[in-house]
């Protein structure tokens, strides 16, 4: 390693030393969190500014802070699956009436599927305001390359269908699907802890003398990974860092440039998204202001790591104690929103792209027939959708060849695609706790009203 870049390391551990103090005075994890993403930007663009011409140095320094960045995410995808087993296990445990879990099912789906309907819509709204096209869009070695391969993934996916998808979320193998070895693991492992919850809660009906001690075992397994969310979630200042500098230093400003226009559409759909997410918390009587503020180191995390499948830790662990959301409720519409309707990756993205694509094939996109179809097919298709980074290329190598649409287009936005997938990650998110809020305050309600009933 070069002095150059040994030079460039010491700086960002000064950076992290100056996050570390800040976070000593101020125990505000949001604004930690705030100033470990500025100043991972700064440091990337500095890098990006000094050693354009150095790629060799700006490969040495990322190498490094990549422990820092990919670190943390490695240590939050450590706590997935113990995170998601445990707490459905304890939550079926702990449950009144066990019958309510369904209805908690039920209804978290029914609301990420409806808000991805809605974000589909917008989607669609906000590409035919900006009459964005695939003309002027010209496909480089790079994109060719990421062509040949998407190809080779869409014949692998043509024949997949919504049965096929269904049957995925069954744990035939718990073990293979504990260490995440398919997209739809995290479902699976929701489905076997819901099942050995259940098994659970027979054995304390049928042998009394055990309900005490399967109680006490799960309560303090639960506490113990619990307890280990919050030790990882406290380097979260840290890791924003590391990878914000990643994503700002490996970013092609030529790239940004030549598709601005479907950038900033895109950033607006999902500001649009946003906004009604805030209205529909704002319907349940949940101040969107606050709900905002308190999701934020969430969102900052996602929009870092483009993972909604690490984001699960935090995203249980700030609707149970920020939120005020029951952890039945909370880990269901985590792990739900993870794989099912993600409204960044499998509603707009999806639905943007079909209406960039159809006029190249003759197709009129705005026909009501075409919205109707591509509607209800990016909702089907947004079950089992991987809450990892690509999960998007997955949505529309789906939803493109149902609707009878070439694919070619997925390829030529791939120089971008980790600058929107950013902003689509931290709305996948965000419409996983949406759904929790929503649920909790409509189960809430019924109870309540089935009480006046009673009365």
């Amino acid at each position: 390693m070069s002095l150059t870049a040994f030079l460039m390391l010491a700086l960002f551990v000064g950076l992290l030393f100056a996050i570390y103090l800040f976070s000593q005075k101020n125990k505000n994890l949001s604004r930690s969190v705030l100033l470990g993403l500025i100043l991972g930007s700064v440091f990337g663009l500095v890098l990006q500014f000094l050693f354009a011409e150095q790629p060799q140095v700006i490969k040495d320094v990322l190498g490094w802070v990549a422990i820092v960045g990919q670190g943390y995410v490695g240590l939050l995808k450590m706590l997935i699956m113990p995170l998601v087993l445990i707490f459905m296990i304890a939550a079926v445990v702990k449950l009144e009436d066990q019958g309510s879990l369904g209805k908690i099912s039920f209804i978290s789906i029914s609301i990420l599927l409806f808000t991805t309907a809605i974000a589909a819509l917008v989607g669609i709204a906000v590409s035919f305001g900006f009459d964005i096209s695939i003309e002027g869009l010209v496909a480089g070695s790079r994109e060719a390359t990421q062509m040949t391969a998407l190809q080779s993934k869409a014949a692998n996916i043509a024949d997949l269908t919504v049965p096929q998808m269904l049957l995925n979320f069954i744990p035939q193998n718990p073990f293979a699907d504990l260490s995440n070895l398919r997209s739809s693991s995290i479902i699976a492992v929701v489905i076997f802890g819901v099942l050995v919850g259940i098994a659970a809660r027979k054995v304390m009906l049928e042998r009394t003398e055990l309900a005490v001690p399967i109680r006490s075992g799960v309560n303090v397994l639960q506490a113990i990974v619990m307890s280990l969310v919050k030790m990882v979630i406290a380097l979260t200042p840290y890791g924003v860092a590391g990878l914000m500098a990643s994503v700002v230093a490996n970013s092609s400003s030529n790239d940004i440039l030549n598709l601005l226009a479907f950038i900033i559409a895109s950033y607006i759909a999902i500001l649009i998204m946003f906004v009604i997410h805030g209205f529909l918390i704002g319907l349940v009587g949940v101040s969107p202001k606050q709900y905002f503020i308190k999701i934020w180191p969430v969102l900052t995390f996602a929009f870092s790591s483009r993972s909604s499948a690490a984001s699960i830790p935090m995203n249980i662990d700030v609707q149970v104690n920020q939120l005020n959301v029951p952890p039945a409720i909370a880990n269901l519409s985590a792990s739900f929103g993870a794989t099912i309707g993600q409204n960044g990756c499998a509603g707009i993205y999806p639905a943007m792209l079909a209406m960039m694509v159809a006029p190249s094939v003759g197709i009129d996109p705005m026909t009501f027939e075409f919205i109707a179809s591509l509607v209800g097919i990016v909702v089907i298709s947004s079950f089992g959708i991987a809450g990892v980074g690509g999960g998007a290329t997955f949505a529309a190598l789906v939803v493109l060849p149902t609707m009878g649409l070439p694919i070619e287009i997925v390829a030529l936005l791939i120089s971008i695609e980790p600058l929107i997938d950013m902003a689509r990650t931290a709305l996948n998110v965000s419409g996983a706790m949406v759904s929790g809020v929503v649920t909790s305050k409509v189960l809430k309600l019924s109870e309540k009203q089935s009480l006046q009933t009673i009365s």
